[in-house]
């Protein structure tokens, strides 16, 4: 430990700064073109592409001193997010940052990226705190990050450290990419058997026909439950992770969920959240910008779940949708209540369709519990390694 040292973030990196949000703000969003990197994309360790934003070649131009370079940190700075840092990913390049995200680029010859990152998310708390000092909203300064302090080994040693987390964050990332193909390969089966083969005499049905919109609020607080699986909109977008959460901690009303159960987000129609609430043995809630539905026959459930993932879906509820343009739209839950879908008498096609696509979701939910299992190791190991108690030598 004798030559590890406390360094000031600002004495190891070349470049620290936050971005802005390009003239006329989200109206001028477009659906292709230079990702916009914002708060909501960036979490402990990870990147979500839900809601990720796209601005032209020119408005890209007005931000050129905010591109970001692979290996750059991203560090939230303001809001109910702030200090949570992840490394930008190659597939999102070329890309900007807003005002709400600041850049941290270390000099390669004194540290290395994911270090630093990795020192980040262990200190987060320090940077809470520090969020917290002399504002009504929480943020961080530039000044703030360039005089914070991480404590680092010799550069070979940072390597070595970051490449046993890392394998460890590619062996999760590999399971959340194997999890998008399998629901890709449902959502494609679904599309063929269901849309692009739909006959005469189907018969059209809303999806209250077919399901119950469950409603049973209840408040965490004042039941004799003291954890419960919550299912909120940042979960979803941090690899649809539920937080078990501290019943007296949450403090508003949520639906009571359970097994199967399908989740679809009203807010933000335009950013699609779909989820099915996998086996738990805790009690759950969900946040009430999800609206509950509930299979009434079983072997309608994967039907329903892929049905509510479609473009078709989404088109709809963003045309029914009001509210201000950009992140505050909401769709009315009777819009999603009666969302036609074409289904054959065949019950026989629904048995298969639902066999087929079951054995496709075991998989997700497996990978999901391993998914789990690795973060919690690595999360064991991150005090140990970046403290020195335990070491790795390069």
């Amino acid at each position: 430990m004798n030559n590890w040292n406390f360094c000031k973030l600002k004495n190891i990196t070349k470049k620290i700064g936050s971005g802005a949000t390009p003239r006329g703000g989200g109206d001028t969003y477009i659906e292709e073109g230079i990702s916009l990197i914002r708060s909501q994309n960036i979490y402990d360790m990870s990147f979500s592409v839900a809601g990720l934003a796209h601005i032209s070649e020119e408005q890209a131009y007005e931000l050129r001193n905010v591109s970001l370079e692979p290996n750059d940190v991203l560090l939230n700075i303001t809001g109910d997010s702030v200090a949570r840092c992840c490394i930008v990913p190659d597939f999102i390049l070329p890309a900007r940052v807003n005002q709400h995200v600041a850049i941290i680029r270390a000099d390669l010859n004194k540290a290395v990226p994911k270090f630093i990152q990795y020192s980040l998310c262990l200190n987060k708390e320090n940077l809470l705190m520090m969020s917290e000092i002399g504002a009504t909203r929480k943020a961080l300064t530039k000044g703030m990050i360039e005089d914070f302090e991480i404590l680092i080994p010799p550069i070979s040693e940072q390597q070595a450290i970051a490449e046993v987390l890392s394998s460890l964050d590619d062996k999760i990332d590999l399971l959340h990419r194997n999890n998008k193909t399998l629901e890709e390969m449902a959502e494609t089966l679904f599309r063929q058997w269901f849309v692009e083969g739909v006959k005469e005499d189907w018969v059209t049905y809303r999806l209250d026909d077919i399901s119950e919109h469950i409603k049973k609020s209840i408040n965490p607080q004042k039941t004799e439950v003291t954890h419960f699986n919550h299912y909120s909109l940042p979960a979803f977008d941090n690899g649809k992770k539920p937080e078990y959460v501290d019943a007296l901690s949450v403090l508003s009303n949520k639906y009571l969920v359970q097994t199967n159960d399908i989740l679809i987000s009203k807010l933000n129609p335009r950013t699609p959240r779909v989820w099915m609430i996998g086996k738990n043995q805790e009690e759950s809630v969900c946040s009430t910008e999800f609206q509950v539905y509930r299979a009434k026959e079983n072997e309608y459930k994967n039907i329903i779940y892929c049905f509510l993932k479609t473009q078709y879906v989404c088109d709809v509820l963003s045309g029914a949708a009001s509210g201000t343009s950009g992140s505050h739209q909401r769709v009315n839950p009777e819009d999603i209540s009666s969302l036609e879908i074409a289904l054959p008498l065949n019950e026989a096609i629904i048995q298969k369709f639902h066999s087929i696509t079951e054995s496709i979701f075991i998989k997700v939910e497996n990978n999901l519990k391993n998914i789990s299992v690795l973060e919690k190791t690595r999360d064991t190991l991150l005090p140990k390694l970046m403290s020195g108690q335990v070491r790795v030598i390069s």
